[in-house]
């Protein structure tokens, strides 16, 4: 997630109706992103708000580093989230009580990319419960955790690099391996789901950061598997990519889906299809962006939104987790509800 204040690209969102053209593959996709502002529809008058009802269940301690990361969702409705800044996986019932299930051991030298402390970014869940996170701290402890389903202690299963930067965090339990997107390095890695060596799966431009300053220096950072894909969001890029998994697993050619995007982190699928519901971390948004690559505000400020980080959706209920990273105010988590399902 994005915790660095870059302001320039984000004060750029506009409300104007229009679509964001795909590119089918790696090439073009980066002048794209430098071309293309951003360029967000609102719903024309009268028509029906495909987001609705929401409402704040939980809300967590700014000053004790309580800062929603990432989110993954029980069966009944309860949501694990990665509190970045404590170093902490809680729970939270659709009700609000909330339980702290395991905190990552502390780092003593922190010196993680990007952010210099120690963070908890990408969660994932396995069928049977079992938890996996991203633990970010610049030593031999950055990589990926995993714990059981009701938590206990942590147990590191694979070392990433320690000039890496592991964001956004998914698992294919059908081939039973982890992705995860490094922001520092442009990288997608791939471990298996019992743990061991990281391989690069995934290297490419339309995966690394731009230049910082200006830029924040961060790059891939959301991901998700989704229909025979790796899909991964660039903040600094602005962009939404999908990568092909080959039938032996290897990557196939990057695909721009959506630019304009500005401060861009995590997202989630609200249905079957390639509309995705995603999180614009510093103007406090959430965009519905439809199949065609045009795009509608769904959710923002006045809804409750802080700094928003992630999205899931269970059903017809949305999830968005928000941290507060630069409004400095209320990191929460919102509920919402889906009008009607979004099969494209």
């Amino acid at each position: 997630m994005v915790v660095i204040p870059y302001v320039a690209a984000s004060r750029a969102v506009r409300r104007e109706a229009t679509a964001l053209p795909r590119l089918p593959r790696l090439a073009g996709a980066a002048a794209a992103a430098l071309a293309l502002g951003v360029i967000v529809a609102a719903p024309a008058a009268g028509q029906d708000q495909p987001v609705t009802a929401p409402h704040i269940v939980a809300h967590f301690d700014l000053a004790a580093g309580q800062t929603p990361e990432n989110i993954a969702l029980e069966r009944d409705g309860s949501a694990d989230l990665t509190l970045a800044f404590a170093r902490q996986v809680a729970r939270v019932t659709r009700d609000g009580h909330t339980r702290i299930l395991a905190t990552l051991p502390a780092e003593p030298n922190p010196n993680a990319p990007l952010v210099r402390r120690a963070a908890v970014t990408g969660i994932a869940r396995a069928h049977d419960g079992t938890l996996y996170v991203n633990y970010v701290t610049g030593t031999s402890r950055t990589g990926i955790w995993r714990l059981g389903p009701d938590g206990g202690a942590p147990v590191q299963i694979a070392r990433l690099p320690h000039d890496g930067f592991p964001n956004g965090l998914a698992l294919d339990e059908r081939q039973g391996v982890l992705y995860t997107a490094d922001s520092a390095l442009g990288t997608v890695w791939r471990v298996p789901l019992s743990g061991g060596t990281a391989t690069p799966w995934c290297r490419a431009a339309a995966l690394g950061p731009l230049p910082s300053p200006p830029a924040a220096g961060f790059g891939a950072n959301g991901l998700k598997v989704h229909r025979g894909a790796v899909w991964v969001s660039n903040t600094d890029r602005g962009t939404l990519l999908r990568i092909p998994v080959g039938e032996d697993g290897s990557a196939g050619p990057v695909e721009t889906r959506a630019s304009g995007l500005a401060g861009i982190d995590d997202f989630g699928f609200p249905g079957h299809g390639s509309s995705v519901l995603v999180a614009l971390d510093p103007d406090n948004q959430v965009v519905l962006v439809h199949s065609d690559g045009s795009s509608t505000v769904v959710l923002d400020r006045q809804d409750g939104l802080s700094n928003p980080t992630s999205v899931a959706v269970l059903g017809r209920t949305v999830y968005v987790p928000s941290a507060g990273y630069f409004t400095r105010q209320d990191p929460n988590l919102l509920l919402a509800r889906l009008q009607h399902p979004i099969g494209r």
